[in-house]
């Protein structure tokens, strides 16, 4: 009897580890083979994807359908693997599509996007995404996410160009936070910088160059500033996230 049970937990350990096994393969295709391929072996799929001329007659090139979803699945992979332009694209969307239709397509994109990663990282456990993100990392991130400010840094990080927002997703899945409230947060922190892409895209299409250069040049303010305090507000952020933390241990 002792020897079963103990074969038992044998066979119980040896289908842990290779499900362990198996969700940190997974893990490294997705997030390092798949686009080490694309780096290695179609470096000029990168280049032409980082083309407006390129993306635009690509999406020109389908039925209205099939340029719609082409772009929608661009939006899901470009949030999943992370090496894939997205702005481009949105540009791209807003000059063949239009504004509102191509915002719908780009949110629709996004929820799909921000969904599938979140519980990707969710199925594959803190583990495997330690494991492959770095340990320290994925704790800083998830730390920030389990705290009560989380939904308010949630949208900075989105919201603010140059933020570290491709291991967010990730790391929202293994982290506390509720799902339906990140993505909507995450969705409306996305939206301005959004907005703008599509923006400028339909303007080109009509020939309004005078408020292209205007919206263009708030943009490049915008990241200017954005990249050159980039130090103080990942301090912000962490300040944030400190100031909760010294609340939670300082007694009452």
């Amino acid at each position: 009897m002792i020897k079963e049970i103990m074969d038992k937990g044998n066979q119980e350990n040896k289908r842990k580890r290779i499900f362990a096994i198996l969700k940190i393969l997974i893990l490294l295709v997705i997030l390092v083979g798949i686009p080490a391929y694309i780096l290695i072996f179609h470096r000029d799929l990168i280049t032409q994807l980082k083309s407006f001329d390129h993306v635009t007659s690509m999406l020109k090139s389908y039925k209205t359908a099939g340029g719609a979803l082409v772009y929608l699945t661009a939006q899901i992979l470009q949030i999943v693997i992370s090496i894939l332009p997205g702005q481009v694209f949105q540009i791209a969307a807003g000059y063949v599509f239009g504004f509102f239709p191509g915002l719908l397509l780009s949110i629709a994109g996004v929820l799909a996007g921000t969904t599938l990663t979140y519980y990707l990282a969710k199925i594959l456990g803190t583990d495997g995404m330690e494991w492959i993100l770095g340990s320290d990392k994925m704790k800083r991130f998830v730390s920030m996410l389990n705290s009560e400010k989380a939904y308010i840094i949630i949208f900075l990080i989105y919201l603010i160009p140059g933020m570290p927002k491709d291991l967010i997703c990730y790391a929202a899945g293994i982290s506390g936070v509720d799902f339906r409230r990140f993505l909507l947060i995450s969705t409306i922190g996305r939206i301005p910088a959004m907005c703008g892409s599509l923006l400028f895209g339909a303007l080109y299409r009509r020939g309004n160059y005078g408020l292209m250069i205007t919206l263009a040049t708030i943009i490049t303010v915008v990241v200017v500033i954005c990249f050159f305090r980039r130090k103080q507000l990942s301090d912000l952020l962490k300040r944030i996230n400190l100031n909760h933390t010294s609340e939670k241990t300082d007694p009452e």
